[in-house]
Formats: C-alpha cells, structure tokens, sequence
C-alpha cells in the first residue's frame, strides 16, 4: 500500500474512532488542547502561511468533533495558539504544549487530541515529519505511548 493511502486510510480511521466517542468531548480541557494541537501541527516546521492557515481552520470548522463547541470560540483559540508558535517557535511551543496538557487528567480526551493532530496532519495527504514530530511531543506531554498511533 501506497504511503499515501496508509496516511488516508489512518486519517480516516481516526475520524471514526472521533465520532463514535463524541459524546464523551464536551470539556473545556478538549477544547482547548485540541485547538493547541492543531495550532501545533500548522506549525509544525516552524512557520504558516496564509493558505495553511486558512485549511486548518477550515478543517476546524467542519469536524464533527469539534462541533459540540462554537465555531467562533475555535477558531479564536486556534489563533491565538498559532499567533504564540509564529511570534517565538521554541517558547511558544511550550506554552501551547500546556494547553495540550490540560487533556491529560482524561484518557479519552487525551487519546483525542492526538488523533485530532494525525487528522489535521494528514489531511492533505501528507504527513510528514515536522507533523510527526509534534504529534509525537504531545504524546510525551499527554503520558500516552506514540506506538500507540504509529508514531
């Protein structure tokens, strides 16, 4: 199987797992390390331009997940997390990697945040391993074992 048709595939086999747990993502403490991850992931390799921005937000606004929360607020919080990663990389990533940890406390919402940053990092079809990496990191920051998402 193709690389990227593995990357498809995980992407939509992590949706799925998303949805059938929905009900359970209503915390503020999902809300906001999920928006942290997806900042993290546009940022992966250390800047964003305009178009990837605007794709993730995209990609925010649409996720079923993520719609138990208002769409607004998201967005907001999502920019907010990449405005810190773009001013300062090193220092913002520590403060967004905080946010990523207030989803610790909840396995479930844990294991969500980082299938929401395999989401958002294959989405276009490449994951690639800035994207990784980072993924890789809040695992680390969530106690959660990469191998468990073929990290």
């Amino acid at each position: 199987m193709a690389l990227w048709d593995r990357i498809k595939e995980s992407a939509t086999q992590m949706q799925s797992q998303l949805e059938a747990k929905k009900n359970d993502l209503k915390s503020g403490a999902f809300r906001d390390a999920s928006m942290a991850m997806c900042a993290l992931v546009a940022a992966a390799d250390g800047s964003v331009d305009p178009s990837e921005r605007q794709r993730v937000a995209q990609l925010i606004a649409t996720n079923d997940i993520l719609r138990n929360f208002p769409a607004d607020d998201l967005r907001r919080r999502f920019e907010e997390n990449l405005d810190k990663l773009t001013a300062d990389f090193a220092f913002g990533r520590v403060s967004v990697l905080q946010e990523v940890a207030k989803a610790k406390k909840k396995p479930v919402e844990a294991r969500a945040v980082i299938q929401i940053g395999i989401v958002i990092g294959g989405a276009d079809g490449d994951f690639d391993r800035d994207e990784q990496a980072v993924v890789r990191e809040a695992c680390f920051t969530l106690g959660l074992p990469p191998h468990e998402f073929d990290l």
